[in-house]
């Protein structure tokens, strides 16, 4: 396992400081997480990035790949309403096949959990996330902005088939998959590389208990064992809600090319809302309410001390995580790879309710590699 090289210790208590203030408790997360729970809020995606351990008759687990999920778990068996938490310890992940990247690296972050003023704390962490990046003393870094809830207002403001819309709105963090769905392709899900088209075919004309027992007799046959802490009637209850979405109605052409030029916009974010705005459809009351409180947000990041030149807001931009929701963010630096950000966060209101918590909250976070960040470092 390949480690960073890590940063001098006054340049980690430089990128830590804009975290000191933030009255946040000591997050201490196990380094082994649950693998079932990771590819279920984080996507099939994330598999080949994660080391998978599992021990004789137990449940797989993974090392830690970031820090936002132990976060929420820790809130959640809290038993608060409202929490911070403050983390600093490595994250592991496979390095892409054929690239020399760190596979153990140190994060640093915060995880906010408030209810109230959602535009004031997307600016505060983002500035926050901005505050620490800039602190390793790289001077060509960029925010970069965007936002998963935008684009769901964008598409809900063209009053689309309610399938239509769910699907494009899923589709929004994979591009194969949403390039798959403004072309029309009947491949939609061959192209999302996520496979099952054709079981899905076959089980989901069988009642959900007798497709259950045809897949367990499969993997009998086949020798296999599942993986992911996922039953065959998890299986087949998800191949069949993915068969319903495929058959809904496709795009015609004139609304697809609406969504490709929304994804096309990337500008200044006064420029880019402008723009976005000019673009919406009749049923456009949310888009509007979004784009206000954007201004409101931009307004918060110049007072909290980002420069306008240096933010920028594309339209397409998404992050790998599943989980995220609503605002997202990236601080860039021009001498790395645009996959390697050097701060990154953003907004996942919905995650904690879907790892079992009871009371509504907003839920915000942003991590930095001080690795990256260190203008000592790579390259």
């Amino acid at each position: 396992m390949r480690m960073e090289i890590p940063a001098p210790d006054k340049v980690l208590a430089q990128i830590r400081a804009p975290f000191d203030e933030a009255g946040a408790t000591v997050l201490d997360a196990p380094i082994l997480q649950p693998l079932g729970v990771l590819l279920d809020l984080a996507g099939e995606e994330l598999r080949e990035r994660l080391f998978v351990v599992q021990g004789d008759g137990a449940a797989e687990e993974a090392l830690r790949p970031d820090f936002t999920i132990p976060a929420v778990r820790a809130f959640i068996d809290g038993g608060k309403t409202i929490g911070r938490y403050f983390y600093e310890g490595h994250a592991y992940r496979v390095a892409p096949r054929g690239s020399d990247r760190a596979e153990q690296f140190l994060q640093i972050g915060l995880e906010v959990f408030e209810a109230g003023d959602v535009t004031g704390a997307d600016a505060e962490i983002a500035a926050m996330g901005w505050r620490a990046a800039a602190a390793g003393g790289r001077k060509d870094l960029t925010l970069l902005l965007g936002d998963v809830g935008l684009f769901g207002a964008f598409i809900d403001s063209l009053e689309l088939a309610a399938p239509l819309a769910q699907r494009l709105k899923r589709a929004f963090g994979s591009p194969r998959r949403l390039r798959a769905e403004l072309d029309g392709s009947a491949e939609t899900e061959r192209a999302s590389g996520r496979g099952g088209e054709r079981l899905a075919a076959l089980l989901t004309n069988l009642p959900e208990h007798e497709a259950t027992a045809v897949l367990e007799e499969v993997w009998a046959l086949a020798g296999i064992e599942p993986v992911g802490g996922r039953s065959a009637g998890e299986i087949v209850h998800r191949l069949a809600e993915r068969a319903a979405l495929s058959r809904a109605t496709r795009l015609r052409e004139d609304q697809a090319q609406l969504i490709r030029r929304f994804l096309a916009i990337s500008d200044s974010p006064r420029e880019a809302f402008a723009a976005i705005a000019l673009l919406g459809g009749s049923g456009r009351r949310e888009l509007e309410a979004a784009l206000a409180g954007w201004n409101r947000r931009l307004d918060a990041l110049r007072a909290e001390g980002v420069p306008a030149e240096a933010m920028r807001f594309s339209a397409a931009f998404g992050r790998n995580f599943g989980y995220y929701d609503g605002m997202l963010f990236e601080v860039r630096s021009a001498a790395l790879p645009d996959d390697q950000p050097v701060a990154a966060g953003g907004r996942y209101d919905g995650l904690p309710a879907r790892l079992g918590a009871k009371v509504a909250t907003g839920a915000v976070g942003c991590m930095v590699r001080p690795g990256r960040a260190w203008v000592g470092g790579r390259p």
